[in-house]
């Protein structure tokens, strides 16, 4: 395999991922970072020793797996991207005790550890090292990239060590991520280019926490943090609609929970999490009810394709007029975006990832008593049966209302 630095660089695309000129770069500029109004702080930087060793066996072991250039090419882009994200992370406890912050972000700060213990004591999530530390350096968004086939409900996947197959790639750059998205444009795919405010490495590493969580809301720095440490305790090779599914129930009720345990159910966050949880199951209703209707239409197999492609801009057209009505019901601004940009199969399928199951997944916990602990046991066994965890979810659900029907006849 050669040398260290060797196995540490790749040219691609005209593109040199070189994390041994990376490390020596970050090293030069070790002073401490500089606070949001400019000043200096005595902070320092988290301990690296352990995750800069990982790292570089992680990638040394990925140069022996049967993967593509183009393929190698992302993964050192990533590894890039997550190395400086790490470098520059500080030990929370460390920027408490110092005035480098607004008061509102200190007191989110502060909130990460509390929602954590919430959801390991009470939630049954994994403990982990997770969210120790922060980086206090502005961040660019994570960009996501999704693609699909122009008359097929179906995200193109990407198979990865770990995590197995992916329906998305993650870009620290936005002109990788648009680079890519013409790549598949130029298959004749639809396209999505999204925002991340927050991924997780799945043990790999302990995740900091980036800047622009502690700046948004109570709520959505809950339901975040709940939704990252359910991806921790249970991720499923290759399920994406599960896996996301799964984490966007945990963090909208454990958040919900975590501030009516804590605050009392008439405190302004939990409020908002009732009202984001009524919009959520609205919204998972109007996207089923799209998503349905295109699946009808993508296997008519009388239709020719680009008369599947002219009869879709029709079904887009109607139902975005429905979701006006729809908006009007809602209590929050959560989904106001929804097709400003306009719809194609990647975006719908990109957004249905998180949405598109949650009523579902909703029946599920009642029937497991509304208990998140309970939910995650289960979904634990059947996670261990094999096949398409949605699939056995259905399955399960129609057993209980079955033997429900049985029992009360």
């Amino acid at each position: 395999m050669g040398s260290m630095n060797k196995t540490l660089r790749l040219l691609s695309n005209g593109e040199i991922y070189d994390l041994a000129k990376i490390t020596k770069e970050l090293a030069s500029k070790g002073h401490p970072p500089k606070s949001p109004t400019g000043t200096e702080t005595a902070l320092h930087p988290a301990p690296c020793t352990s995750w800069l060793r990982n790292l570089r066996l992680s990638v040394a072991f990925l140069l022996i797996l049967p993967l593509s250039g183009c393929r190698i090419s992302y993964l050192f882009h990533a590894a890039a991207g997550q190395f400086r994200f790490l470098y520059h992370a500080v030990p929370v406890e460390e920027v408490l005790q110092q005035d480098s912050l607004p008061e509102s972000e200190r007191r989110r700060l502060a909130l990460v550890s509390r929602i954590k213990e919430f959801g390991e004591n009470k939630l049954g999530l994994k403990k982990s090292g997770n969210y120790e530390t922060i980086n206090l350096k502005e961040q660019s968004p994570v960009y996501t990239v999704s693609a699909s086939p122009r008359d097929k409900l179906t995200l193109i996947t990407w198979w990865f060590p770990v995590a197995g197959h992916v329906p998305y790639l993650g870009f620290f750059d936005l002109e990788a991520a648009r680079n890519q998205r013409d790549r598949l444009q130029a298959k004749d795919l639809d396209t999505f280019v999204g925002r991340a405010e927050a991924y997780s490495t799945l043990g790999w590493f302990k995740d900091p926490l980036s800047l622009n969580l502690i700046q948004g809301s109570d709520l959505n720095l809950a339901e975040t943090i709940l939704h990252e440490m359910t991806h921790t305790t249970l991720y499923v090779k290759g399920q994406g609609e599960f896996n996301e599914g799964l984490a966007q129930l945990i963090g909208k009720r454990g958040a919900l929970l975590f501030f009516e345990e804590t605050f009392g159910p008439s405190h302004p966050a939990a409020m908002e999490a009732r009202d984001a949880i009524s919009d959520e199951i609205l919204f998972s209703t109007f996207l089923g009810s799209l998503l349905s209707e295109l699946d009808v239409l993508y296997k008519t197999e009388q239709l020719s394709y680009g008369l599947k492609l002219s009869e879709r801009e029709k079904v887009f057209a109607r139902h975005l007029e429905s979701f006006s009505g729809v908006k009007n019901l809602m209590r929050t601004k959560r989904f106001a975006g929804f097709g400003q940009a306009g719809l194609n199969n990647a975006y719908l399928m990109s957004v249905g990832l998180y949405h598109r199951h949650y009523g579902l997944l909703e029946k599920v916990l009642a029937q497991k008593g509304n208990s998140l602990k309970d939910l995650l046991v289960l979904f634990r066994d059947l996670s261990e049966r094999g096949g398409n965890l949605m699939d056995r979810t259905r399955e399960w659900l129609n057993a209980q209302n079955a033997q429900k029907a049985g029992v009360s006849s």
